[in-house]
């Protein structure tokens, strides 16, 4: 039963990335009126958060859309905040994973790992990191995973 859960999870993550691309590809149908072209690059994310060390093993907890082009939207909390720090890291997302300054956790192991697939600048992305507790997750320095 977990699988299955887990595989209409993955499955309803795959269509909402399907469907962001779809509307922010230019020239793709009824993304633009006839006649008109994108100046911008599709930038549409799928962002989630899994429990254990394996986004391919864990149970999805929670997942959102973040779309950055012509304007920030989705179902991201802070759409504006977090298309800004992708801004301003590009793809190096490593910087927006890092803990706070002055965050103290403890050191038990109870893994949460964070995904985000899609295209950023029309370029196809894949990030995945893991945090040694939900502690971690909470207190980082950014607002992407913030959700």
């Amino acid at each position: 039963m977990r699988s299955i859960a887990k595989g209409l999870g993955l499955g309803s993550a795959a269509m909402a990335l399907t469907a962001l691309t779809a509307l922010a590809w230019p020239g793709t149908a009824g993304a633009a009126p006839t006649g008109t072209e994108s100046l911008y690059a599709p930038s549409a994310l799928v962002l989630s958060v899994t429990t254990g060390p394996d986004a391919d093993t864990g149970r999805v907890v929670r997942a959102v859309t973040l779309v950055c082009a012509p304007t920030p939207g989705g179902t991201h909390p802070h759409p504006a905040a977090a298309c800004a720090e992708l801004r301003a890291n590009g793809s190096q997302l490593d910087a927006l994973a890092a803990p706070a300054a002055g965050a103290v956790c403890t050191r038990e192991w109870n893994p949460m790992t964070v995904t985000a697939v899609g295209v950023w600048q029309g370029r196809r992305l894949s990030y995945t990191y893991t945090f040694a507790n939900p502690c971690g997750l909470r207190n980082t320095s950014g607002v992407l995973f913030g959700f």
